[in-house]
């Protein structure tokens, strides 16, 4: 028993597992792991912000825990861990901060950057600050975990099949139009017709959100009157941002996020979530105690072996998760799976992916992480996303990842912007990464599917100023322009921001060259979500902070980009040729009449390509032709697969090039693409041996007639 500002308030043992606030309908189970606390004080916090502190008197394998009958979903509460407090032992423990739960579901207010919020006084890193920081805080919140998903089913789009679309919630939905402004910016918008039928349109069958996971905008962006926008900032794995909620931020949250997730499911729309699991929001020695700092320390982060004052980081941002920890591995896996089985998302990108294959120091692919994934049977069966690489030594792992996962593919991304930017002795590399990048990826069995291929991302430049800017133009996040890569591989197309007349002709040609590549590369293609519509972040290539019109998708519609992305879309989607389960092979396909070869490539006299022709650094165009009768796996239901030949005419060079159409590959040909024209005309015909002429920097794609 305890004493509340209500009497006496009745305490049960409860139970160790699960971790965090788990409410059943009675009352609510509080379990916290910590093994280096000496005391655990739970703190439930009133209407109008008193706090009651609970003594957990019950400990199991270092989990304190307790039952409280009648506690409700919308209550408040925290934690103070009691413990030693030795910094150079990496032990930080201070009765004095309030601690948010690792486990929270959900997560009311946001920090306010206090001295009370750190564990020293400004300007005396060693000293100790005994200041409360509960009034600073913000708070977990228990939830009410049942949901009236009645038939919601996960859409289980196999990888060949599909199409992503990066998205971040409120940039997305905040400025539609014909979205009500109660809901903009929200999980709601998010699930609302208007945006699903958008997506539906250009043939999305997953959406890749940004983090949604509980974030920290840093003190040093409010200063600057900026804020953590894209959210790579985690303080709480396991709860839906609170500011993407127009449903409240005490529980609400998590039944948006639910209903979302039904209405996109409804509409065969997968959700996967870009997902921070290498570092949190507590930064650096001289970072906030916010949580797992305060709980245990060395448990959960990475510390110097030899100096456990501070910390080891990988990624760039003060701190790395101990990923030997089975702790920190518990958290993890906890994560993921209840993201899957209660919130019913459908996969996930994994941030700097290479940092959590690091058991000491070099990247591991068969690291305990990846283990437990391999063998959990819920995980293993969702889709797996890797950004292969992190700021570490050797963090570069473009291929590595296991053979279940796919991975961001850098160097599609890199080639491809090579190629329509003119770089010289780019066809060999372009030539394998329009194929899937089998270099990359048929050692290790996997198969086109592995390659995320992708021109523009949240990071970086928008496909609009990929061919409008040569230089980042990065000074409104208040960081004289020193953040954001200097290497971007764009070209302005002779003419630095915006433009009219030729330029801007050729640029919106650029565009549908990028696009169009894009959805007939064999792989998965990634749209960045805005770039249908020539969304441009006026060359600001590292928005993180810019939570604004310079980020936000306008509405506006380039009509004629959005109908060019549909078309091409739908080419991908009708003939699975541009999509196949499997890698070309280069040779005759068994039981074809004509005995023609899977794949051929050839140079634009229609001779088929050389040593010499591949390895000339002057050649910038080529055609290849993708033949429809190799499509010979069988799909699930063991039918053989069969489908159009086609031949793409690539021309990077400046000017015009004729194309010979190769004989004996078929004798008449309809263009069905043709990126110099920038809405769809009726179809022209071709026979085999005449010149087709290919303009200047743009693509044709040419479908063989039957017979």
């Amino acid at each position: 028993m305890a004493w509340t500002m209500g009497g006496m308030r009745e305490i049960w043992p409860g139970d160790p597992y699960p971790l965090g606030a788990t409410y059943d309908g009675a009352g609510t189970n509080f379990a916290l792991f910590s093994e280096v606390a000496d005391g655990v004080e739970l703190c439930l916090f009133d209407e109008e912000g008193w706090e009651e502190r609970v003594p957990l008197s019950e400990v199991e394998a270092f989990v304190w825990h307790c039952y409280l009958p009648g506690v409700q979903p919308g209550q408040r509460y925290g934690y103070r861990v009691h413990g030693p407090y030795a910094p150079e032992e990496g032990l930080r423990c201070n009765p004095h901060k309030l601690l948010l739960d690792p486990y929270a579901k959900a997560i009311e207010g946001a920090v306010k950057w206090d001295q009370a919020v750190y564990g020293y006084n400004f300007g005396q890193p060693d000293s100790r600050n005994d200041e409360d920081s509960a009034p600073y805080m913000p708070r977990s919140v228990v939830i009410n975990p049942f949901f009236g998903w009645g038939h919601d089913r996960p859409p289980a789009t196999p990888y060949h099949d599909t199409v992503i679309y990066e998205a971040h919630v409120k940039g997305l939905t905040i400025n539609h139009p014909r979205i009500p402004e109660r809901i903009r910016g929200t999980y709601a918008a998010l699930g609302h017709p208007e945006i699903i039928d958008h997506l539906t349109s250009l043939g999305v069958t997953a959406i890749e959100l940004m983090p949604i996971h509980q974030f920290v905008s840093d003190d040093v962006l409010e200063k600057r009157g900026l804020t953590n926008y894209w959210g790579y900032n985690t303080i709480g794995f396991f709860a839906p941002h609170h500011a993407y909620s127009s449903s409240g931020e005490r529980g609400g949250q998590v039944l948006e996020f639910k209903a979302m997730v039904k209405a996109l499911h409804e509409a065969n729309i997968e959700v996967i979530l870009d997902v921070v699991y290498n570092h949190t929001a507590e930064g650096n020695h001289l970072g906030p105690t916010l949580s797992m700092r305060g709980i245990d320390n060395g448990n959960y982060y990475r510390l110097v072996e030899d100096d456990r004052q501070h910390y080891m980081d990988t990624t760039g941002t003060g701190n790395s998760l101990l990923m030997r920890s089975p702790h920190a591995l518990q958290l993890i896996m906890d994560s993921l799976r209840y993201w899957v089985m209660e919130m019913h998302v459908d996969g996930f990108r994994f941030d700097l992916a290479s940092s959590l294959a690091r058991e000491l120091h070099d990247v591991d692919r068969l690291s305990a992480f990846f283990d437990l994934v391999q063998q959990d049977p819920v995980l293993s069966q969702v889709k797996l996303i890797a950004e292969p690489w992190d700021v570490g030594p050797g963090g570069y792992q473009v291929g590595n990842f296991p053979a279940r996962w796919t991975e961001w593919n850098g160097q599609y991304r890199d080639t491809i912007r090579d190629l329509w930017r003119g770089e010289p002795a780019r066809l060999p590399e372009f030539a394998s990464r329009l194929t899937g990048s089998s270099d990359l990826y048929q050692d290790d069995s996997r198969r086109p599917a592995a390659s995320i291929n992708f021109v523009t991302c949240h990071d970086g430049f928008t496909l609009e100023d990929l061919v409008s800017y040569n230089e980042k133009h990065n000074a409104a996040n208040g960081e004289d322009n020193r953040d954001g890569a200097n290497d971007n591989r764009s070209w302005n197309c002779g003419v630095e921001g915006p433009a009219t007349g030729p330029v801007a002709q050729l640029r919106e040609q650029q565009k549908r060259n990028f696009l169009a590549t894009l959805f007939l590369s064999q792989g998965v293609p990634m749209l960045s979500h805005g770039d249908e519509l020539g969304r441009t972040q006026q060359g600001n290539n590292n928005a993180y902070c810019q939570d604004n019109e310079v980020s936000w998708v306008d509405w506006e519609e380039n009509w004629l980009l959005l109908d060019f992305t549909r078309r091409v879309a739908k080419l991908r989607r009708e003939h699975p040729v541009f999509r196949r389960r499997r890698f070309f092979y280069g040779r005759p396909v068994r039981g074809s009449d004509d005995q023609l070869s899977d794949i051929v490539w050839f140079t634009p006299s229609g001779t088929v390509m050389t040593d010499g022709d591949w390895s000339n650094g002057y050649a910038r165009a080529l055609a290849v032709f993708l033949n429809g009768d190799a499509i010979t796996e069988p799909d699930r239901r063991g039918r053989r697969i069969t489908d159009d030949s086609f031949l793409l005419l690539f021309n990077a060079h400046f000017d015009v090039i004729t194309f010979t159409i190769p004989k004996d590959y078929g004798e008449m040909w309809t263009t069905e693409l043709d990126t110099a024209m920038p809405i769809s005309t009726d179809s022209r015909m071709c026979r085999a041996g005449e010149g087709v002429p290919v303009a200047g920097r743009s693509v044709r794609v040419l479908r063989r007639e039957p017979g």
